[in-house]
């Protein structure tokens, strides 16, 4: 008897964490495996850390200079990063702007805000084989809105795991 509630019980957390994991949002970060190499802990997933849900670093107007305010997070991420890179971490940095300008300016100053974020999870020991920086420009807006408000959240270079 004690084998069948056993076994109830772990296919009964099977089936919770199985529940739990999907998801629609293109910006969650995709399942790593950290369970293979005995992890039981994975701090990207975990609420509580600085990690979680904070993967977007905000620029000023026309600039692609990353604001000491987003140093901590990339700190987080480059030490996740390090500490998985046996575990296949990877990350797109991809880089966006607001509606001004035209069509190649703004692809090229993605550009520029994916590759300032991957300069600097690389300095800070990040392998480059787990980086690639791209630009959507203007195409991928996260607000809606041609005021300030928009543009400011707009303005931005997204960490999306892979």
């Amino acid at each position: 008897m004690s084998k069948y509630l056993k076994f109830l019980f772990v296919m009964s957390f099977a089936a919770v964490i199985g529940a739990c994991s999907t998801t629609s949002d293109s910006n969650k970060v995709a399942s790593v495996d950290v369970t293979s190499q005995g992890m039981s802990y994975d701090p990207i997933n975990d609420p509580k850390t600085i990690v979680y849900g904070k993967r977007s670093i905000y620029f000023d107007f026309d600039s692609y200079k990353i604001k000491p305010e987003f140093q901590s997070l990339i700190e987080a991420h480059a030490k996740y990063l390090r500490d998985n890179q046996d575990k296949k971490a990877r990350v797109s940095i991809q880089g966006n702007t607001d509606e001004r300008g035209t069509t190649e300016y703004n692809l090229a100053l993605g550009q520029k805000r994916s590759e300032a974020v991957r300069k600097a999870l690389s300095i800070l020991g990040v392998k480059d084989n787990q980086l690639e920086a791209i630009s959507f420009g203007k195409e991928k807006p996260k607000a809606k809105g041609s005021n300030e408000e928009a543009w400011k959240e707009n303005r931005r270079a997204d960490i999306v795991y892979r």
